[in-house]
C-alpha cells in the first residue's frame, strides 16, 4: 500500500484547485530548475540544482540521466539515496490529483538503486537499498532492498535472496 495523504475537493476536480495548494511561483520556479536540470548533461550540476532549489534530498554520486521528470509541484517530497541511477526519461511523483480528491506521498528511493528508462514511480512508494526496476515499469508498490522488479502492474522478479543466488552461479561453460 502506497503512504500517502488524501484530501478531498468539492466541485471542479482537484486540478482546478491547484494554486490553492501549492503556489504559484513556486511551480514556475520549479518548472525552471526540472527544465534545465532535464537537458544539461553535467550530473553533479543536476544534483546541485535539485538540492538547492527544489529541496529534492539526494545522495552522492546519484546519476540523473537526461529527460528524468521530478514531481513539479512537490520535489522536495523526494529522496534518492547515494549512488543509485535514476535511468533515460524516468517520471518520479509525488503528487496524484484526481476528480474528488489529490493525494500527497514521499518518494524514498534507497542507495545503490538502479531504476530502468521510462519508468514512473507513483506517489508514497519506497524503492529499497540495492534494488533494480526494469526499464517501463510502473512502480505502484513498494521494491524490497535487493529485489528486481518490473513489469505493469509491476511484480517482484526477484527477491533479495534469489538475486543473490543467481549472483553465485556461474556461467554454462566456465
Amino acid at each position: 500500500m502506497r503512504r500517502t495523504v488524501r484530501y478531498p475537493v468539492e466541485g471542479a476536480n482537484s486540478l482546478w484547485h491547484i494554486y490553492k495548494t501549492v503556489p504559484f511561483w513556486k511551480v514556475t520556479r520549479n518548472f525552471i530548475v526540472i527544465q534545465i536540470a532535464r537537458y544539461t548533461p553535467f550530473l553533479s550540476m543536476k544534483n546541485w540544482l535539485y538540492r538547492t532549489f527544489l529541496g529534492v534530498q539526494v545522495g552522492k554520486q546519484t546519476s540523473f540521466a537526461l529527460m528524468v521528470m521530478l514531481d513539479i509541484m512537490f520535489p522536495e517530497k523526494i529522496k534518492v539515496g547515494r549512488n543509485t541511477v535514476i535511468g533515460y526519461n524516468t517520471t518520479i511523483l509525488a503528487h496524484e490529483y484526481l476528480i474528488k480528491e489529490y493525494r500527497l506521498g514521499d518518494v524514498i528511493i534507497g542507495d545503490e538503486v538502479m531504476v530502468g528508462a521510462n519508468t514512473t514511480i507513483l506517489p508514497g512508494v519506497v524503492i529499497g537499498d540495492g534494488a533494480i526496476v526494469s526499464a517501463g515499469t510502473l512502480v505502484h508498490k513498494d521494491v524490497p532492498a535487493g529485489a528486481f522488479a518490473g513489469g505493469n502492474p509491476m511484480q517482484i522478479i526477484y527477491t533479495k535472496e534469489e538475486m543473490e543466488k543467481r549472483a553465485h552461479i556461474e556461467p554454462a561453460g566456465q
